[in-house]
């Protein structure tokens, strides 16, 4: 299933730059989005390059998911696609 990479985790000062914030056409609420927890996301780089990562919570109340990649994605990867396995 398509998704799209929102924005970094983050609060007012700090960024978590391995966790993601995505969302799906699909999952409209929280417990629509609880339905996702611990499925593989796969993001593809430009070059080839793919990275992992894995749904680990929902974000707020509109159906937002939170991942946890291996490794942190480049800011570029912001608003691209990534895949939910």
């Amino acid at each position: 299933m398509k998704a799209t990479v929102v924005s970094f985790r983050r609060g007012r000062h700090t960024y978590k730059p391995r966790q993601f914030i995505i969302q799906t056409e699909k999952v409209k609420n929280k417990k629509d989005a609880e339905k996702y927890l611990g499925k593989e996301v796969e993001w593809k780089s430009p070059a080839g390059k793919i990275i992992k990562g894995k749904i680990t919570a929902s974000h707020g109340n509109k159906g937002l998911l939170r991942v946890v990649f291996e490794k942190g994605l480049p800011g570029q990867a912001i608003n691209t696609d990534c895949e939910i396995k």
